[in-house]
């Protein structure tokens, strides 16, 4: 059974329950990196623990949520390994898996649905990098 870090500041705490509901009702099993209410915090005390999950191997992907997506994901792409994509449309997920073998998904909570996060989640985890060609360009992230 896979395992999915999930993470998400005040903004994206509801969708992140939300979420992590419908992947535990979809057969995933869920690590709930924070917060833990939609009391006021800071993005960053969540999503490094999170990103370090991923870099480690520890967790192989990641779903993160805010309120625009930008912040948890300028965040996470800090890390070395972490290919972090904002997605606000399923094609924008399975581009991000496709061709850029993205390893965490973020969401931006203000600006989608929670029908439509369940979809781009669902893309997210359901479509596999192409390699190929995309793998050359994807060597290259790290430097």
């Amino acid at each position: 059974m896979d395992t999915i870090a999930l993470g998400s500041d005040h903004a994206g705490f509801e969708y992140k329950q939300m979420l992590a509901q419908w992947l535990r009702d979809n057969g995933y099993e869920v690590r709930d990196f924070g917060t833990h209410s939609p009391a006021s915090v800071d993005y960053p005390d969540f999503v490094h623990p999170l990103a370090e999950a991923i870099t480690s191997g520890e967790l192989e992907r990641g779903i993160l949520v805010c309120g625009s997506a930008n912040g948890v994901c300028i965040t996470a792409n800090k890390h070395r390994g972490v290919r972090a994509a904002i997605a606000w449309e399923p094609e924008l997920a399975a581009l991000a898996r496709q061709h850029n073998d993205a390893n965490i998904l973020c969401v931006p909570a203000r600006f989608i649905s929670e029908d439509n996060a369940r979809i781009i989640a669902n893309q997210f985890l359901t479509t596999a990098f192409e390699g190929g060609r995309h793998q050359t360009r994807v060597s290259k992230i790290d430097g």
